[in-house]
């Protein structure tokens, strides 16, 4: 068990190493590996020397167990990475995981809003917080999210020094270390400009000003932690209470279904796919192309909803 330890530490250090994974991406190697290396361990083997039928047995496992079927795609694309790179070390002669086909992923198209909703949105934010900063902060981080598409964990994470000067583009670093440029519309920078006016210029003596002051003041969104900044779930929440103020259900909205509106919303307009994966930080196309079955889908709704031959007697129905 404890050359599994091992074997599992020195692929996660050389996913980090070399293929430059993002942390959370290893902390999901991490647990599904030593799921995987306890349940060997249990059956009287280990990962050096399981077998076809092994990760097969233990994927009937995972299912009897009632783990959804993309939970357990993950785990089986834990192991194939494990079992190729144990390959090349020399550890093993063979990959037992090479031919197993996995249960695939149900294919879910992304949830997303009208443009009229995120107006709302984006409307409401200004009107939210105790105190003035707290609403110019609150507006900057929502027309920050929607005019560049970024992550969450992107977004509350901004150095200050990278969002001075009035910058037309923004320097992003996404996952496993990438970078790309995002533009800024015009909203985005008066958002911006007007809250960094009020952060940087907080009394030392408010909460504000002693976070700047602290070592908060090297991010965008200084917050009380470990980290220094806004953590991603103080954001979930705000972005909840801003869509309910919006009038919209709360459950519709997260961060991310915004990130996904900023694609669908420029796919709309007619803008190129390769261009908004650039924007997104996608490191695939086929990530991306997730948005034209989102497209197709609104279109198919509008004929079977408008279309007078959709309906008997030839009557649309009113949206």
């Amino acid at each position: 068990m404890t050359g599994d330890r091992r074997a599992i530490s020195a692929f996660l250090d050389a996913q980090a190493a070399e293929a430059g994974s993002a942390q959370n991406t290893l902390l999901a190697y991490g647990r599904d590996l030593s799921d995987f290396a306890d349940w060997l361990a249990g059956h009287g083997t280990g990962l050096d020397r399981v077998t076809r039928e092994g990760i097969e047995d233990y994927l009937s496992f995972c299912d009897a167990q009632g783990l959804s079927r993309a939970t357990r795609a993950r785990r089986l694309s834990a192991i194939r990475q494990f079992t190729r790179f144990a390959l090349d070390e020399g550890w093993r002669e063979d990959d037992p995981a090479i031919r197993i086909s996995g249960p695939g992923r149900a294919q879910r198209l992304p949830r997303t809003l009208s443009q009229a909703e995120v107006g709302a949105i984006l409307d409401a934010a200004p009107g939210i917080g105790r105190s003035p900063a707290d609403r110019a902060r609150n507006a900057c981080l929502i027309e920050l999210l929607y005019a560049t598409g970024m992550r969450v964990s992107e977004l509350v994470a901004l150095p200050a020094a990278a969002c001075r000067g009035n910058p037309q583009v923004l320097l992003i670093k996404g996952k496993g270390g990438r970078e790309r440029m995002v533009p800024l519309t015009e909203k985005a920078r008066a958002a911006l400009v007007g809250w960094l006016a009020i952060r940087d210029h907080a009394d030392a003596k408010t909460p504000l000003g002693k976070l700047v002051a602290g070592k908060g003041g090297r991010w965008l969104f200084p917050a009380p932690g470990a980290a220094g900044h806004m953590p991603r779930q103080s954001f979930g929440r705000l972005i909840s209470d801003i869509a309910a103020h919006a009038g919209l259900d709360p459950r519709r909205v997260s961060p991310h279904v915004i990130r996904h509106a900023f694609a669908t919303h420029l796919l709309e307009g007619g803008a190129d796919l390769r261009a908004i994966q650039m924007l997104l930080g996608h490191a695939d196309l086929g990530t991306t192309e997730i948005y034209t079955h989102v497209l197709d889908q609104r279109m198919r709704d509008l004929v079977l909803n408008h279309h007078p031959l959709a309906h008997p007697g030839g009557a649309p129905k009113t949206s």
